[in-house]
């Protein structure tokens, strides 16, 4: 569906204008779309983003300040992400044994379980959401890296 028959407006000021407008109603879309997937598991797509940035680590931990900065949301807030996790089992916080001042933070064997639960779901909903051929995805992700400087 075009964007205009989507927000049923007939034309935009300029190309770059409809551009900004269709990357953020994409971006609504798919936020959406994973929010329904994630949400038997208890889940938000923020909470997903942090396991598997944590189960990225291969058992190493992690500060939250780090997971803050790998977050696909740059406006998350980790610190309350993690603890909504904590209170599911999915994580565990540690205190740091050469800095107490630093919290450790480590994916649950239960979390791993979960990433896994989710796997072949997110792997389905990736393409049905991008419905390219694989050059037209690599087309489309080296624009969107383009577009991003």
């Amino acid at each position: 569906m075009k964007i205009e028959e989507a927000i049923k407006q007939k034309e935009f000021k300029d190309p770059y204008n409809k551009a900004v407008v269709n990357l953020l109603f994409t971006h609504s879309h798919i936020v959406s779309r994973q929010s329904n997937l994630f949400k038997p598991f208890g889940l938000s797509p923020e909470q997903y983003n942090v396991l598997r940035i944590l189960r990225g680590q291969n058992g190493s931990p992690i500060t939250v300040s780090s997971i803050q900065d790998r977050m696909l949301n740059k406006m998350s807030n980790a610190s309350r992400l993690v603890e909504k996790l904590k209170q599911k089992k999915l994580v565990l916080r540690e205190e740091c044994p050469t800095d107490r001042r630093q919290v450790d933070i480590l994916i649950t064997d239960k979390g791993l379980e979960v990433l896994e639960n989710l796997e072949n779901a997110i792997y389905n909903l990736n393409r049905e959401l991008v419905q390219l051929s694989e050059g037209e995805v690599e087309q489309l992700n080296f624009l969107l890296d383009k577009l991003r400087g």
